[in-house]
């Protein structure tokens, strides 16, 4: 999906359509997490999350990328199991953040619209960024149909 340039809303739908993905993810585990900051410019900066839940359910992999922000995480004993996951839009000024965010990073003029992504459990993961991607894998047993 491209967004148009001007188009209003446009990373907010984005943004709710990757929540509404992710809401079903809280049966899911945590398979994998992978963030690259090996580049010296952050809109280089990615952060890869992917969540598996066996075969009857499609695999799903959240991609952060244009970091302002990551929590580091204490890997926690044993599988990494998710108690809850979220994912909020962040508008731009004047707009207001929503309470939980207000004091999570200085805002001014020149931040864009951003993202913020919260996994909690064994795992936490807590991060904030210009750009989400969220990936979903079809299921084994959908995939038995097709022909």
């Amino acid at each position: 999906m491209v967004d148009e340039r001007g188009a209003p809303d446009a990373f907010k739908n984005r943004c709710t359509n990757a929540a509404r993905t992710l809401d079903s993810c809280i049966s899911y585990f945590i398979e994998r997490i992978s963030l690259d900051e090996s580049n010296e410019d952050r809109k280089d900066h990615t952060l890869d999350v992917w969540l598996r839940d066996g075969p009857q359910k499609p695999d799903v992999m959240v991609s952060l990328s244009n970091l302002h922000s990551v929590r580091p995480w204490e890997p926690g004993p044993g599988v990494s199991f998710i108690d809850g996951i979220s994912l909020v839009h962040l508008p731009k000024l004047p707009l207001p953040w929503p309470a939980e965010a207000v004091g999570r990073l200085d805002r001014s003029d020149d931040l864009p619209e951003l993202v913020w992504l919260r996994i909690t459990g064994p795992l936490e993961v807590d991060a904030v960024a210009s750009i989400v991607t969220v990936y979903q894998a079809q299921s084994d047993d959908a995939a038995s149909v097709l022909r």
